[in-house]
């Protein structure tokens, strides 16, 4: 997590930065720790860093040591409201790469209009922890080379992005899917860790525009409130339209916008 760096007296010659483990760093004055930065590899297997600091010393002499020591390219998410924080990445070279709007989703079906939404014909949801897995993950790769054909799964929530193997299938227990006897035509995963999160749901593209999203929205929220959770989350790229429109419309409010910087 980043934290916001503020300005103070401290002298930026006063901030020694030492290595302290493989991808972590401390800024140190007099001994004191007054600034950690930390790298890590997502399953993208691209490399983000994040720096805590409660200086601004201790923050540009954190990102000079680290960018000095990491290889090109490197990311960063911050929250847009933090101008600062935002400022400072940029100050050390980073730009914009995109922006996700977080959304609340509420969970109750008379909230969302979706009480009396059902599957087209021919369509039924398999709830999370029953599809098969191997249905799963062909649904899931057609989906994906559907998108990376059009707007490119880049523009995708920035944590389904493909492992470098090219699955991102994590954990088959979390998706519910709407199947046709021979095939599944979509899927939804939510993660209740810290609190229900929806982290995608896709449809192929020649079933699209059947109600299919709506349907596994629909018994996703319906389950999580039967559950007792009044809310759920989810991030949608500011280019998805169609994804903005969908949760939109079913009472979503949006809550704050994400930054994804890279160098």
């Amino acid at each position: 997590m980043n934290t916001k760096p503020f300005s103070s007296g401290l002298s930026e010659n006063a901030v020694t930065v030492t290595r302290v483990a493989d991808r972590q760093w401390h800024a140190l004055d007099d001994d004191l720790v007054v600034g950690r930065g930390y790298a890590e590899y997502r399953p993208d297997g691209r490399l983000f860093v994040s720096i805590d600091a409660w200086h601004d010393a201790a923050f540009n002499q954190l990102a000079e040591a680290m960018l000095a020591e990491l290889s090109a390219p490197l990311y960063t998410v911050v929250d847009e409201a933090d101008a600062e924080l935002t400022a400072a990445w940029q100050r050390a070279g980073f730009t914009v790469r995109r922006r996700e709007w977080e959304y609340a989703v509420p969970t109750s079906p008379r909230v969302t209009g979706l009480e009396a939404v059902l599957p087209p014909p021919g369509v039924t949801i398999v709830p999370a922890g029953q599809a098969d897995e191997g249905l799963l993950r062909a649904v899931d790769r057609a989906i994906r080379d559907e998108v990376e054909a059009t707007v490119g799964w880049r523009s995708m929530p920035a944590e389904v992005i493909p492992r470098p193997e090219g699955d991102t299938i994590v954990d088959p227990s979390k998706y519910a899917v709407a199947a046709a006897p021979d095939r599944y035509l979509g899927l939804i995963r939510v993660v209740t860790v810290n609190r229900p999160r929806i982290g995608l749901v896709a449809v192929r593209a020649g079933e699209q525009r059947r109600g299919i999203a709506r349907a596994l929205l629909a018994h996703a929220l319906e389950t999580l409130h039967r559950s007792g959770s009044a809310e759920a989350w989810t991030e949608v790229h500011e280019s998805n339209r169609a994804a903005s429109a969908l949760f939109q419309g079913i009472g979503a409010r949006p809550m704050s916008s994400n930054l994804e910087l890279v160098r």
